[in-house]
C-alpha cells in the first residue's frame, strides 16, 4: 500500500490526522538523503541543507558544546510542539538539565531552553511565522533565528501569553548576548557564512 493509498484509506475510516501518522509516512518515502523533514501547521516541508546553512548550526552547535554536554544539545530531532500538527526537527537545541523523554520516547517541549533555526529560503516564512508562535506557545525562553541571506540575527525573549515579549535583530559580526538567558553565554557571529 502506498502513501497515498493510507491517506485515503484513513479519511474514508474518519481517523484524525496525527503527527505519529504523518511521521510513519515520511518515513516509508524514498526521501533524499541531506533533506530535512518536519511537520508545520500539518504541512510537510523538505528543504535541502547547503553548505552555508551547516556551517552555521556547526558553529553554534559548537559554542554551546563548551558549556554544555552533548546529550543536551541536538540537532534536527523532532520535538512536538503545541497547535496544530507541530513536529519540528529544529537546527539546533538545549534542552534543561534533567531533561526526560515522554513515553513515545520523545523529548518534551516544555524541557527545550534554546532554539536556533538558520533560514532556508523556501521556509524562512515558517522560521519567522508558525515555529516563532509554536516556541513561544511551549514557553520556550530564547528563540534564535538566524539570515544568511540578510546577514542578520534575531533574537527573541521573554514567552508569554503565546508571543515573545522581547526581540533585537543586529549584523553578523555583532555578539549575541545570552549570558543572563537560561543559555548563559555569548555566542560570536563574526564566522557565520553570509548567502
Amino acid at each position: 500500500m502506498t502513501v497515498l493509498e493510507d491517506r485515503i484509506e484513513m479519511a474514508e475510516s474518519g481517523d484524525e490526522l496525527t503527527l505519529d501518522m504523518m511521521f510513519e509516512w515520511l518515513e516509508k518515502m524514498p526521501i533524499p538523503e541531506g533533506y530535512k523533514t518536519e511537520i508545520v501547521g500539518g504541512h510537510i516541508f523538505m528543504t535541502p541543507q547547503r553548505d552555508t546553512h551547516w556551517d552555521i548550526i556547526a558553529d553554534i552547535y559548537d559554542q554551546l558544546r563548551v558549556k554544555y554536554p552533548r546529550k543536551r544539545v541536538k540537532s534536527d530531532v523532532r520535538i512536538d510542539y503545541p497547535g496544530h500538527l507541530n513536529g519540528f526537527a529544529s537546527d539546533v537545541t538545549l534542552m534543561a538539565e534533567g531533561a526526560t523523554k515522554n513515553a513515545d520516547g520523545r523529548w518534551r517541549c516544555e524541557d527545550v531552553q534554546f532554539v536556533a533555526e538558520v533560514i532556508s529560503r523556501k521556509t524562512a516564512g515558517n522560521d519567522y511565522g508558525p515555529k516563532k508562535d509554536a516556541y513561544a506557545a511551549a514557553g520556550v525562553p530564547v528563540y534564535l533565528i538566524v539570515d544568511p541571506y540578510t546577514g542578520e540575527w534575531h533574537l527573541h525573549t521573554l514567552p508569554g501569553d503565546g508571543k515573545y515579549h522581547g526581540s533585537v535583530c543586529f549584523g553578523f559580526g555583532i555578539e549575541i548576548d545570552l549570558a543572563r538567558t537560561a543559555v548563559g553565554l555569548v555566542l560570536r557571529t563574526d564566522e557565520f557564512p553570509r548567502g
